[in-house]
């Protein structure tokens, strides 16, 4: 069971988001950084077995994928631009690199990024990390009043 330490002031105490991030991008526990963080390729463990924090309620959604579409975006079009300028690869190799080095780097940086989301949700105490329960995401809407 995760021990939750509080400072003086009754409120609780900071957690270092640099440390949780980087223990993210390893793929292990954004609290004491020992144990794994997935169960499968992007499903998160419910909570960690090294020290018992829960990480069931990490929400990280479409981020991950955001990063990473941004990340190799930059890669291979800054590789294609300097291909183009500095080489003469034949239009084949070309057509040959670049999707598989797309696919190949998205899915080596899915993991790690997924993973420092979810330290920086934790850091920060988003979706339930800091111990109260997640607040509804839509309030439902008000009945209608029927005027006669």
């Amino acid at each position: 069971m995760a021990v939750q330490i509080h400072s003086s002031a009754g409120a609780p105490a900071a957690r270092d988001w640099r440390r949780a991030i980087g223990n993210g991008l390893r793929c292990r526990c954004p609290a004491c950084g020992k144990g794994w963080l997935f169960r499968g390729f992007l499903k998160p463990v419910d909570a960690c077995a090294a020290c018992g924090e829960p990480l069931h309620h990490q929400r990280a959604d479409d981020l991950p994928p955001y990063v990473v579409i941004t990340i190799v975006g930059h890669i291979v079009v800054g590789g294609v631009l300097l291909a183009e300028k500095y080489s003469d690869w034949s239009m084949g190799l070309q057509m040959l690199l670049w999707p598989a080095l797309t696919v190949i780097l998205s899915l080596v940086l899915m993991q790690p990024v997924k993973g420092g989301v979810i330290g920086l949700q934790w850091a920060v105490r988003m979706h339930g990390f800091g111990g109260e329960p997640p607040s509804p995401e839509r309030q439902p809407l008000p009945a209608p009043v029927q005027q006669s």
